[in-house]
Protein backbone atom coordinates (compact mmCIF):
# COMPACT_ATOMS: atom_id res chain seq x y z
CA UNK A 1 0.00 0.00 0.00
CA UNK A 2 1.59 3.15 -0.56
CA UNK A 3 0.42 6.96 1.32
CA UNK A 4 -2.79 7.63 -1.70
CA UNK A 5 -3.98 4.29 -0.26
CA UNK A 6 -4.24 5.56 2.96
CA UNK A 7 -5.57 8.65 2.40
CA UNK A 8 -8.53 7.38 0.31
CA UNK A 9 -8.74 4.71 3.73
CA UNK A 10 -9.56 8.12 5.82
CA UNK A 11 -11.62 10.14 3.27
CA UNK A 12 -14.06 7.08 3.12
CA UNK A 13 -14.32 7.18 6.72
CA UNK A 14 -14.14 10.60 7.74
CA UNK A 15 -14.75 12.56 4.91
CA UNK A 16 -12.29 15.24 2.02
CA UNK A 17 -11.85 17.52 5.12
CA UNK A 18 -9.39 15.14 6.81
CA UNK A 19 -6.89 15.84 4.89
CA UNK A 20 -5.00 18.61 5.19
CA UNK A 21 -2.12 18.34 3.33
CA UNK A 22 -0.44 15.49 1.85
CA UNK A 23 3.30 14.67 0.29
CA UNK A 24 4.87 11.43 -0.89
CA UNK A 25 5.43 10.04 2.50
CA UNK A 26 3.39 12.14 5.11
CA UNK A 27 -0.13 12.87 6.09
CA UNK A 28 -0.87 15.87 7.90
CA UNK A 29 -5.00 15.79 10.07
CA UNK A 30 -6.51 18.14 12.56
CA UNK A 31 -5.55 18.07 15.16
CA UNK A 32 -8.71 17.51 17.18
CA UNK A 33 -9.43 14.40 14.59
CA UNK A 34 -5.76 12.66 15.72
CA UNK A 35 -6.89 9.96 17.67
CA UNK A 36 -10.42 8.48 15.81
CA UNK A 37 -7.46 8.37 12.87
CA UNK A 38 -4.85 6.71 14.34
CA UNK A 39 -7.33 4.41 15.75
CA UNK A 40 -8.95 3.64 12.18
CA UNK A 41 -5.16 2.84 10.99
CA UNK A 42 -4.83 0.40 13.82
CA UNK A 43 -7.97 -1.05 13.24
CA UNK A 44 -8.52 -1.05 9.79
CA UNK A 45 -7.68 -4.45 8.36
CA UNK A 46 -6.07 -3.14 5.44
CA UNK A 47 -3.85 -1.07 7.51
CA UNK A 48 -3.04 -2.54 11.02
CA UNK A 49 -0.45 -0.32 12.52
CA UNK A 50 0.36 -2.26 15.33
CA UNK A 51 3.18 0.02 16.14
CA UNK A 52 3.94 3.52 16.81
CA UNK A 53 7.74 3.89 16.37
CA UNK A 54 8.33 7.68 17.11
CA UNK A 55 5.86 10.11 18.43
CA UNK A 56 7.97 13.50 18.11
CA UNK A 57 7.07 17.41 18.60
CA UNK A 58 8.42 20.72 16.61
CA UNK A 59 8.28 24.11 17.20
CA UNK A 60 8.35 25.61 13.98
CA UNK A 61 9.25 29.34 15.68
CA UNK A 62 7.58 32.47 16.08
CA UNK A 63 7.52 33.35 12.90
CA UNK A 64 5.98 30.60 10.86
CA UNK A 65 3.79 30.51 14.46
CA UNK A 66 2.82 26.88 14.81
CA UNK A 67 4.27 23.39 16.57
CA UNK A 68 3.46 20.37 14.91
CA UNK A 69 3.70 16.22 16.39
CA UNK A 70 4.71 13.18 14.10
CA UNK A 71 3.72 10.20 14.33
CA UNK A 72 5.23 7.44 12.89
CA UNK A 73 3.59 4.52 12.40
CA UNK A 74 4.22 0.97 11.29
CA UNK A 75 2.94 -2.63 10.39
CA UNK A 76 4.53 -5.70 11.72
CA UNK A 77 2.78 -7.78 9.45
CA UNK A 78 2.09 -5.73 6.48
CA UNK A 79 5.29 -3.91 6.61
CA UNK A 80 3.45 -0.49 6.02
CA UNK A 81 4.87 2.90 7.10
CA UNK A 82 2.94 5.91 7.39
CA UNK A 83 3.97 9.34 8.69
CA UNK A 84 0.86 11.29 10.10
CA UNK A 85 0.77 15.02 11.78
CA UNK A 86 -1.15 17.41 13.21
CA UNK A 87 0.11 21.30 12.73
CA UNK A 88 -1.35 23.70 15.25
CA UNK A 89 -0.70 27.52 16.34
CA UNK A 90 2.29 27.39 19.06
CA UNK A 91 1.27 29.76 22.02
CA UNK A 92 2.42 32.93 23.96
CA UNK A 93 4.38 33.15 26.85
CA UNK A 94 1.91 33.44 29.40
CA UNK A 95 -0.95 31.93 27.41
CA UNK A 96 -1.85 27.66 27.82
CA UNK A 97 0.00 25.03 25.91
CA UNK A 98 -1.32 24.27 23.11
CA UNK A 99 -3.65 20.68 23.48
CA UNK A 100 -2.96 17.96 21.56
CA UNK A 101 -5.35 14.14 21.82
CA UNK A 102 -3.31 11.70 23.66
CA UNK A 103 -2.95 8.40 21.54
CA UNK A 104 -1.73 6.46 24.31
CA UNK A 105 -5.04 4.53 24.83
CA UNK A 106 -3.79 3.12 21.56
CA UNK A 107 -0.50 2.47 21.64
CA UNK A 108 1.17 2.52 25.22
CA UNK A 109 4.74 3.38 23.55
CA UNK A 110 3.13 6.56 24.00
CA UNK A 111 2.50 7.64 27.05
CA UNK A 112 6.52 8.22 27.14
CA UNK A 113 6.76 9.72 24.00
CA UNK A 114 3.98 12.57 24.74
CA UNK A 115 5.51 13.06 28.17
CA UNK A 116 9.06 14.00 26.26
CA UNK A 117 6.93 15.94 23.86
CA UNK A 118 5.26 17.99 26.73
CA UNK A 119 8.38 18.13 28.24
CA UNK A 120 10.86 19.67 25.71
CA UNK A 121 8.67 21.55 23.49
CA UNK A 122 5.68 22.78 25.83
CA UNK A 123 2.35 20.15 24.18
CA UNK A 124 -0.12 19.12 26.26
CA UNK A 125 -1.49 15.85 25.31
CA UNK A 126 -5.29 15.51 27.14
CA UNK A 127 -6.06 12.84 28.19
CA UNK A 128 -2.98 11.49 28.82
CA UNK A 129 -2.98 9.08 32.07
CA UNK A 130 0.29 10.66 33.44
CA UNK A 131 1.10 13.81 32.04
CA UNK A 132 4.61 15.38 34.16
CA UNK A 133 8.14 15.86 32.90
CA UNK A 134 10.28 12.81 32.46
CA UNK A 135 13.80 14.70 31.98
CA UNK A 136 13.82 17.52 33.71
CA UNK A 137 12.65 18.25 37.06
CA UNK A 138 8.98 19.43 37.84
CA UNK A 139 10.00 22.83 39.13
CA UNK A 140 11.83 23.57 35.55
CA UNK A 141 11.76 26.79 33.77
CA UNK A 142 10.27 26.49 30.28
CA UNK A 143 10.59 23.47 27.33
CA UNK A 144 14.35 23.77 26.45
CA UNK A 145 13.06 22.65 22.57
CA UNK A 146 11.10 25.89 21.75
CA UNK A 147 12.93 28.06 19.65
CA UNK A 148 12.61 30.77 21.94
CA UNK A 149 13.52 28.85 25.35
CA UNK A 150 16.21 30.78 27.19
CA UNK A 151 18.10 29.01 29.76
CA UNK A 152 17.46 29.99 33.37
CA UNK A 153 20.75 31.05 34.99
CA UNK A 154 20.59 29.16 38.37
CA UNK A 155 18.69 26.41 39.49
CA UNK A 156 18.30 26.00 43.25
CA UNK A 157 21.74 27.99 43.50
CA UNK A 158 23.17 26.25 40.69
CA UNK A 159 24.74 27.42 37.87
CA UNK A 160 23.09 25.93 34.81
CA UNK A 161 24.80 28.34 31.73
CA UNK A 162 28.43 28.03 31.49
Amino acid sequence: MNIENFKNILIEKFGEGIILQSDHQSIAVPTESIAEVCQLMLEHEECYFDMLSCLTALDNGVEKGTMEVIYNLYSIPYEHKLMLKVIFPRNEKGEALPDVPTVSHIWKTADWHEREAFDLVGINFTGHPDLRRILLPEDWDGHPLRKDYQAQEYYHGIQVKY
